[in-house]
């Protein structure tokens, strides 16, 4: 059963990093699919933030995959496999779920933000690179993604203003990266990854300056910075 459970996050992971050409298109939710128009909401970062999934995409399949040949036994990898597996066969469903609902894909979003984060939590030991890294990155984009995508929501249905809407999203983004970041006691790529987002949201929001965000973003930054000296690694 090991191996197999090493052969399903495999095929997982590829399936996944197939999903955009699977479904193309999806270039994030539009001002349309919301009753309220917002050409720029405050909480979504800038767009080239988003390149990051393909070094996602990619370092998902080489640690699977390196898992699949060379560590399909090895019970330092076991835990972490079936949430992973879990979070990557929400993902394959992720884009052609936007497309048809931003409501479904925030919900969706949240349940592939939980399930990585506990993987991320039972990753082992042993190969740092190829089994913590890949999965760290994956859960610290996921961990502002949720945050954002669930802002953007919150905004386009009209419950709360865009501003606030991205104050209070990105406050639990960063209220999810310390807790992680804390409790892990490793895995800096986590932490990075979201710092990744965060300036991204501040380069948003540069011109013209919103500066609650903005300030926000920076003070979420460098509270997961003052975190580095906890961990051990």
């Amino acid at each position: 059963m090991t191996k197999l459970w090493a052969l399903l996050c495999f095929v997982a992971a590829v399936l996944f990093a197939a999903s955009p050409v699977v479904f193309p298109g999806f270039a994030g939710f539009a001002p349309e699919q919301f009753p309220v128009v917002i050409e720029e909401p405050p909480v979504q970062p800038a767009g080239y933030a988003f390149a990051i999934w393909g070094l996602i995409y990619a370092w998902l399949i080489v640690g699977t995959g390196f898992g699949l040949l060379r560590r399909a036994d090895d019970p330092d990898w076991q835990p972490m496999r079936k949430p992973l597996l879990a979070s990557l066969a929400i993902g394959i469903t992720w884009i052609p779920a936007a497309q048809l609902s931003p409501l479904l894909a925030v919900v969706l979003i949240w349940g592939m933000l939980a399930t990585a984060l506990a993987a991320l939590f039972r990753v082992g030991d042993t190969d740092r690179w190829l089994q913590q890294a890949p999965v760290a990155i994956y859960a610290g984009w996921l961990s502002a993604a949720a945050c954002v995508g669930t802002g953007v929501v919150i905004g386009g249905y009209g419950w709360l203003a865009p501003t606030p809407a991205a104050l209070l999203c990105l406050l639990v983004a960063v209220g999810i990266a310390v807790t992680a970041q804390y409790r892990l006691h490793r895995a800096p790529e986590y932490g990075i990854t979201v710092i990744w987002a965060l300036i991204a949201v501040i380069v948003a929001n540069a011109a013209p300056l919103n500066a609650a965000v903005s300030g926000l973003a920076v003070l979420g930054i460098l509270i997961i910075l003052g975190l580095r000296g906890t961990d051990t690694e």
